[in-house]
């Protein structure tokens, strides 16, 4: 499995590094202040602290005991490779799978952690999404073809998603059947926590663009971060490898009354490096050192 792992990463970077080559990303990281690039990394890195938010609060929600520290390293892999590679379900779980088993954790409480990590990354997209498209909407162009031209009610309608989803945990205590399937709301405080952790991913990531492009006058952080929230479910959705080439077709859109194409693309190619590959090295680093441990036991 863990052999598997590694060389779908090793396939999937080959194939998007082909596409931008690897000299493109170093010539965007060459044109941009060092403290913009220390910025990005910081935000980088904080984002994904938040992320091993997912399983810890899946252990509390399940009251299963396991320590941080092993929660925290087989979060950080599994979103590494996932973030990088797509396919969520497969990259992701099936990291988590391996580390969790190992440490006595059943398969079926791993599948519901699985399952609580992923609700929680959308919950935050909704939260964030909703209060940002709703307190400033933007129109959205037509080449994107979406099945509506603002954001404002696109807004209402996640938010109250998200309301349903908490008042669920405050009233429906005892759960909920749908199709003889029982599921079980987390409590309010845990539904709560959910949301706030998410909700800080998707911002840090955001954070994480915003410090590496060129500062303009009127392009806030607000109104940036709708645009990337758009940009980036558009790419989660399409289930392209980290959302290559979508992601980055409306971010640029978006973003072309304000900045010139080129410097919009060379910030990309600078994201792609901070959030996306530096942590994907790591994380192949740590995967490949902990199997070998494994082997040699």
């Amino acid at each position: 499995m863990g052999l598997v792992l590694l060389t779908i990463a090793a396939v999937v970077v080959s194939h998007q590094l082909r596409d931008y080559q690897v000299q493109d990303i170093v010539d965007g990281l060459r044109s941009l202040p060092p403290a913009q690039v220390g910025r990005a990394v910081t935000f980088a890195g904080l984002g994904y602290v938040a992320m091993t938010g997912y399983d810890t609060l899946g252990f509390l929600y399940l009251r299963q005991p396991l320590g941080y520290p092993k929660i925290a390293l087989a979060t950080f892999i599994s979103c590494a490779f996932s973030n990088t590679i797509g396919f969520a379900l497969l990259t992701g779980s099936a990291i988590r799978y391996r580390f969790y088993s190992a440490w006595g954790i059943s398969a079926i409480a791993i599948a519901q952690v699985i399952t609580f990590a992923n609700l929680s990354f959308w919950l935050g997209l909704l939260a964030v999404g909703g209060g940002a498209f709703l307190l400033a909407p933007f129109e959205i162009p037509a080449q994107l073809h979406l099945p509506f031209r603002s954001t404002a009610g696109l807004g209402l309608v996640l938010l109250a998603l998200i309301a349903v989803y908490l008042i669920g945990s405050t009233a429906l205590r005892k759960g909920l059947t749908i199709r003889q399937q029982r599921l079980q709301f987390p409590c309010p405080g845990i539904a709560l926590a959910q949301i706030l952790v998410s909700s800080l991913d998707w911002s840090l990531a955001a954070a994480t663009l915003y410090s590496l492009l060129p500062q303009v006058t009127g392009l806030t952080y607000l109104g940036f971060l709708k645009i990337y929230l758009l940009a980036m479910a558009a790419g989660v959705l399409s289930n392209v490898p980290g959302g290559l080439g979508v992601f980055e077709t409306v971010v640029i859109l978006l973003l072309s009354n304000q900045l010139s194409p080129a410097a919009v693309l060379a910030s990309l190619l600078a994201y792609r490096g901070v959030y996306y590959f530096l942590p994907l090295a790591i994380a192949i680093a740590l995967f490949g050192g902990y199997e070998i441990r494994q082997h040699c036991r």
